[in-house]
């Protein structure tokens, strides 16, 4: 009888006399063809990307996102990381560190969890569109794009926003 351990592609013969040899001689020959099976990749962190707007007044700050890990429990996970993939032309983007109350959230009637939010704020004088690219790490290993397009108008003296 001939038996094999699959994680070191080894045979052994458990079996004495002249029907063993027979069976090395072909063991052994199955063994020179068999194909061996790569080794399976490591699944790579899945990466989406989300297209998102936002409208404000020139030279105020504007929330564009915010970011929070809300465990079943309904209690707090390990916040994402947030990374500036591509700078606004026209203004900069801040992020703050925040208490997020919130009710009817998924599962969770109420809640006050920590958070981040992003905030967005043009030069004074400028009105127009301008857009901001965020690179959010999730600790599931989720990875979000997100691409921000920002309506700047000059408020109440100008134009309607």
């Amino acid at each position: 009888m001939l038996a094999t351990d699959s994680s070191r592609r080894e045979w052994r013969i458990l079996l004495g006399g002249p029907a063993a040899a027979g069976l090395l001689v072909a063991a052994t020959a199955a063994l020179a063809q068999a194909p061996v099976a790569p080794a399976t990749p490591t699944p790579a962190p899945t990466q989406t990307t989300v297209e998102r707007s936002a409208k404000g007044v020139a030279g105020k700050a504007i929330q564009v996102g915010v970011y929070l890990n809300v465990q079943p429990d309904c209690s707090s996970g390990p916040l994402p990381s947030i990374r500036l993939v591509a700078p606004p032309g026209n203004g900069t983007v801040t992020i703050k560190r925040g208490k997020i109350s919130a009710t009817n959230y998924k599962q969770c009637l109420a809640l006050e969890v920590p958070g981040f939010i992003a905030f967005y704020q043009s030069k004074a004088d400028f009105a127009g569109t301008d857009t901001v690219t965020l690179e959010v790490k999730f600790p599931q290993g989720r990875t979000e794009l997100q691409r921000i397009t920002i309506d700047v108008g000059v408020g109440s003296a100008g134009q309607k926003i």
